[in-house]
């Protein structure tokens, strides 16, 4: 038989119970509610005969974005984190206008209202098209405002039409636009950053050409902010067994003795002077397997005066011979 609870024990059970409705109470008052503003910015544009590519920009919110969904004609297609800006929506229909919007949402639930709509019509599919557009040429980049990058090109050629250029951040896509472009225009850059670009052009049946040559940009440092830290002028040439690299040191207040090199993302070694090697440009040969067709990213960071290592520099590329 269960016995009775004594006043001490009936007064802990009032307060816990108040406790727990007090809580309760406040995480109701403290409930997001708030839905995120309509991401604008929406772009589209068709990169081939069954592929559109979207982009926006990030939307707000009170407490943070956690996501995004991607309708077309009304319906979603693609949920995305919030740190994606950009999508490809693929099996469409060729020679058809798709309509697309855009909503963010929070970590509550909360859904903004639609963005705009934009609208790309696809083209017609070409029949067996396995031949690839030439590579764009002279790719060249600029600085056009704080974080702003404006990229220019010469167009391609293609025995049917190119659809759509396509650029390339260090081996990854971040933009794409119409294939009637020569410029193209990137936000959201980071100060005092190296940055190497490349662009490749497409056609109806998604064919991509050979990537442009590359196009490096170091960002301006921000007003009060560090000075750029990545080496800069990176070349690399590549001999039998050997990669030979030259670049030019950042400016510091002090001498630059020592180097780390990077091979396809891993530390490969240290690269050490015993003396101030001066403003540069500096040259280091690296000896690699004598293996043909090997592909390796190489990048470069700088230990500073103070010891901390400075930025990495924009990548380079080599196939082994």
């Amino acid at each position: 038989m269960q016995r009775p609870l004594t006043a001490a024990q009936s007064t802990l059970a009032v307060l816990a119970l108040a406790a727990l409705t007090a809580c309760t109470a406040t995480a109701e008052a403290a409930k997001d509610t708030h839905a995120p503003a309509a991401p604008t910015g929406v772009t589209a544009t068709a990169g081939s005969a069954t592929t559109v590519h979207v982009m926006w920009s990030a939307a707000t919110d009170d407490t943070a974005v956690t996501g995004y969904t991607v309708y077309r004609q009304g319906r979603p297609v693609k949920d995305l984190p919030a740190a994606t800006l950009m999508t490809d929506v693929t099996g469409l229909a060729p020679a058809t206008p798709h309509t697309f919007t855009v909503r963010a949402r929070d970590a509550a639930g909360n859904v903004s209202a639609d963005s705009a709509a934009v609208t790309a019509a696809t083209p017609a599919a070409t029949a067996e098209d396995r031949t690839p557009p030439t590579r764009p040429t002279a790719l060249r980049v600029t600085p056009a405002g704080p974080g702003v990058a404006r990229l220019t090109w010469r167009p391609a050629r293609d025995d049917t039409r190119i659809t759509a250029y396509d650029v390339y951040q260090s081996g990854s896509r971040v933009h794409t636009v119409r294939g009637t472009a020569t410029e193209a225009r990137l936000t959201a850059l980071r100060p005092a950053t190296a940055y190497t670009f490349t662009v490749r052009a497409r056609d109806a049946a998604e064919n991509s050409s050979p990537d442009s040559d590359t196009a490096d940009l170091t960002t301006p440092a921000a007003p009060g902010g560090r000075p750029a830290t990545a080496p800069t002028g990176v070349t690399a040439t590549v001999t039998k067994g050997a990669i030979t690299l030259t670049w030019t040191p950042p400016r510091t207040a002090g001498p630059v003795k020592e180097h780390q090199l990077h091979l396809n993302g891993r530390f490969a070694t240290t690269i050490v002077w015993g003396a101030d090697p001066g403003p540069g440009p500096v040259r280091y040969t690296l000896t690699v397997p004598a293996t043909p067709g090997v592909r390796y990213a190489l990048t470069l960071r700088a230990r500073l005066p103070d010891g901390t290592w400075g930025d990495f520099s924009a990548p380079r590329t080599v196939v082994t011979v």
